[in-house]
């Protein structure tokens, strides 16, 4: 009688065990489904910069150092255009003097930690470095904030402003040096 009892128990506790199994295994092979999603991406407009005007310190005087500030006329300025409110980085590679075409001379030329002004807000074309609107006045140009936003018509205007020091034997002629602004989309 105790062998019946015990094998009685085990069918009414195993049959419902495995038909819970089963249950499952079948619920789960007739429970599938597919869903196909995208990749999608979106290509922003080219990024481009153009020097609109030269860093102009007109005529010097030897031994008569001369300044340009960043917001007038003489200043010098680059325009950037590109994505709509894209983030920017900016770096300018600035000259420490200015030569003589042929080399045989050479002035001194020096940016402040305040020479430079970058226009974030800009609604129509940049160019005028007296209109500043917004964005961030009186920066250094050798270390300019890693995240800029272009404007809500995607474009900004950086001013640069300088002084050159010519020596009082400063040998006579024009001399240039060459300012190079680089600019990258940042993902911001």
């Amino acid at each position: 009688m105790g062998t019946f009892n015990f094998r009685k128990r085990l069918w009414s506790f195993a049959v419902p065990v495995l038909a819970a199994a089963l249950g499952l295994m079948s619920a789960a092979v007739s429970a599938q489904d597919v869903a196909i999603g995208q990749a999608t991406a979106t290509v922003e407009a080219a990024l481009a910069i153009v020097a609109s005007h030269s860093l102009d310190f007109g005529n010097v005087f030897q031994g008569v150092a001369k300044s340009v500030t960043k917001n007038t006329a003489n200043s010098g300025s680059f325009d950037i255009s590109g994505a709509i409110n894209a983030g920017i980085s900016l770096y300018l590679q600035l000259p420490e003097y200015m030569a003589l075409a042929d080399g045989s001379d050479r002035m001194i030329i020096n940016f402040s930690n305040t020479d430079c002004d970058i226009d974030t807000a800009i609604a129509v074309a940049p160019g005028d470095p007296t209109a500043f609107i917004d964005g961030y006045p009186g920066i250094d140009p050798r270390n300019i904030p890693a995240t800029l936003n272009l404007s809500d018509v995607g474009l900004a205007a950086v001013y640069l402003g300088g002084r050159v020091t010519p020596s009082v034997d400063q040998k006579p002629g024009g001399y240039t040096a060459d300012i190079v602004a680089t600019v990258a989309y940042n993902g911001t």
